[in-house]
């Protein structure tokens, strides 16, 4: 195999891939993003499709329940319509712009029909709400969901990187958002946030061994959460 040499998704696999929907989840808050992010490619039996290639990558990989994988990868359902990004790692702030550019690049090619990034607010308890910020008119469809539009605020690290890029080429793009925990891995929020997927989106993810998963996503994402921990002061999360 030859070098990958480039800033770019690696494609391992080939789907034809047409105005997908993507869901997107990075490393913030209870690790609501990756957590649901994960839960969707698991239940809807999405393939991994591709990993990001980049020189702002952190030098290391994931082993989960033994094994091996990239921190960084792309999915895909069969049919090309839905898709969704993963990270496991904590990014460094000096890169976050190199690869949203890969992130939009590898969008825009596809024909994103729309891009979804998951995520948590630092908060001491759940509240099973989801929020959102967007463009006005994707906010009013939110809200016709029972989904409330943040009016002020401050959305940092690559969710907040992804979001400029999209704004900049014009991509229609969301964030939906639910309070997490600042310390522990919290599947609660994680669920909130695939609920609402559920009713803007008409899927239909059942949730509850999410939410019954508690003690077994505590144990296999506590490094990551402390990673997180360790790294949240500098350049990550989401401000109201």
């Amino acid at each position: 195999m030859a070098r990958i040499l480039d800033e770019t998704v690696y494609e391992i696999k080939k789907i034809p891939i047409k105005s997908p929907i993507i869901f997107a989840g990075f490393v913030g808050p209870g690790l609501a993003g990756p957590l649901s992010v994960g839960y969707i490619i698991e239940k809807l039996k999405l393939q991994e499709i591709g990993y990001l290639h980049s020189r702002y990558l952190p030098p290391s990989t994931v082993f989960m329940q033994g094994r091996l994988r990239h921190p960084f990868r792309f999915y895909s359902n069969k049919k090309g319509s839905i898709c969704a990004i993963i990270c496991e790692v904590t990014l460094k702030a000096e890169g976050l712009y190199n690869i949203a550019s890969i992130i939009l690049d590898w969008a825009q090619k596809k024909g994103c029909k729309e891009l979804v990034v998951l995520d948590g607010v630092a908060s001491e308890e759940h509240d099973n709400q989801t929020f959102c910020a967007a463009e006005q008119d994707l906010c009013r469809i939110m809200q016709d969901k029972q989904i409330s539009m943040i009016t002020q605020g401050f959305i940092t690290g690559i969710p907040g990187s992804i979001l400029n890029e999209c704004i900049i080429r014009k991509i229609r793009a969301i964030t939906l958002l639910v309070k997490a925990s600042n310390s522990y891995p919290d599947p609660l929020a994680a669920a909130t946030l695939i609920d609402s997927i559920n009713k803007v989106y008409g899927l239909a993810i059942d949730t509850a061994e999410l939410r019954a998963q508690k003690e077994k996503i505590g144990t296999e994402f506590k490094e990551l959460s402390e990673k997180y921990k360790e790294h949240r002061q500098s350049d990550s999360g989401m401000y109201m």
